[in-house]
């Protein structure tokens, strides 16, 4: 008997160096896959991708915008506050040059009335004692002259000795004093 050796014997489809039918259409499938995702579905999806990155992109450039607007409102707040707060300080020292400067008219206009007051006052009594001295030489005049022509025996009747007759009585009492 012979004997056969026999070789194994492998089909050519199990060998996966060798490519087959299968894959053949698995590679085409895919290609054409690719090429459809590649011709429709990505561009339009880069598309809507560039627009969001330019809105993200305008979204930051208006936030910093805004950030600058801020900051610049704020310095002109903090300036226009620094004015006011000058402002208001001249303001209170300007009124209160103004209230000091009243009180010292008011104060002068007091003092020139209190002035004219004491000036009257003292023209009043001026007037009333030379009112007083008259009317006190009339009677003591009178008085005197009816007291001499009892101590004389005579009538003092003429003015002019009568005249003479007070004059010496109250140069004698300003003497005495």
């Amino acid at each position: 008997m012979d004997t056969l050796v026999s070789t194994p014997v492998v089909p050519l489809a199990s060998n996966f160096l060798v490519p087959n039918g299968t894959f053949l259409v698995e590679l085409l499938a895919f290609a054409i896959l690719v090429w459809i995702f590649g011709k429709y579905l990505i561009p339009p999806i880069n598309r809507a991708m560039t627009k969001r990155q330019e809105a993200i992109r305008t979204q930051f450039a208006e936030l910093d915008e805004a950030r600058s607007d801020a900051r610049k409102a704020e310095a002109d707040y903090k300036e226009q506050l620094n004015n006011a707060k000058h402002e208001a300080a001249r303001i209170r020292e300007e009124a209160r040059e103004q209230g000091a400067q009243i009180v010292q008219e008011a104060r002068e206009k007091a003092q020139g009335e209190a002035d004219r007051i004491v000036e009257h006052a003292h023209a009043q009594i001026e007037a009333d004692r030379k009112s007083a001295f008259a009317s006190l030489r009339r009677d003591v005049g009178s008085l005197a002259t009816t007291l001499a022509g009892r101590i004389v025996g005579e009538s003092m009747d003429d003015d002019e000795r009568q005249g003479r007759v007070v004059e010496r009585f109250l140069a004698d009492l300003e003497e005495a004093h």
